[in-house]
């Protein structure tokens, strides 16, 4: 009762009070600061090594252990967890809350560089060092399905990337799960053989012929035109022509 007496008694004062709050607080909502997709940064770094045909053991071993030993020296380190599967290790670097996320990445980096040197020699690529970032999540994710055959779903999927990617916002589109034309060549290792031609060298050849070159240029009259000479292969028919 004390409280509501005194309201109706300064009923000018708490008018003008609600005014005042009611301009601060739209003023507030207009100028703070939101997004739909807000940048979260999150502590942690992930270091993956792919190396097929071998398992969990010799993975741990060969890799895991050999680069975790390189991390332990790093700065504001939490936590670094680690798994090992087959053909596959990956390493899970957590940070103190409120670390540069960008400073710790390039150090990671360093200290892996440096790890690669007992790492094995017959790694096809390179250990990858990555942080998450929501910003490169995708937002929307569309589905294509029929009876049209993998490769025509494919076709369809190429051409509705370039039409997403051409709408103002978009920053990128990728296409998955699809399947990429290729022409499989089988060699024969007796054949080879018997001519001493190493199996590098039949592979050197192949992509060297396998592209398009530039044929020069030519002008006729007024106007100048520039000359390709195809090359790429686009049958099995061409390997033996």
């Amino acid at each position: 009762m004390i409280v509501s007496d005194t309201a109706v008694k300064n009923r000018i004062s708490v008018v003008v009070l609600a005014i005042i709050i009611l301009i601060i607080g739209t003023y507030s909502y207009v100028k703070l600061p939101r997004e739909s997709s807000p940048d979260i940064t999150i502590p942690h770094v992930f270091v993956s090594t792919d190396y097929r045909g071998v398992s969990a053991a010799d993975i741990e071993t060969s890799i895991t252990i050999k680069i975790e030993k390189k991390l332990k020296g790093l700065d504001r380190v939490k936590k670094i967890k680690s798994v090992s599967s087959e053909g596959r290790s990956q390493i899970d670097i957590e940070f103190i809350p409120g670390t540069d996320i960008d400073e710790v990445l390039t150090k990671v980096k360093d200290k892996v560089d440096e790890a690669q040197q007992d790492l094995p020699t017959d790694l096809e690529n390179d250990p990858s060092v990555y942080e998450v970032n929501f910003s490169e999540i995708p937002i929307v994710v569309y589905s294509l399905s029929g009876n049209c055959g993998p490769r025509c779903l494919k076709k369809i999927a190429d051409d509705l990337k370039d039409d997403i990617e051409a709408i103002p916002g978009v920053l990128e589109v990728v296409v998955t799960g699809g399947r990429d034309r290729e022409i499989r060549v089988e060699v024969d290792a007796d054949k080879l053989a018997y001519y001493r031609i190493p199996i590098t060298a039949l592979q050197q050849v192949v992509a060297s012929e396998n592209q398009n070159t530039s044929g020069g240029a030519i002008t006729l009259g007024q106007g100048r035109y520039q000359l390709r000479v195809p090359g790429e292969f686009e049958t099995p028919r061409r390997f033996s022509a």
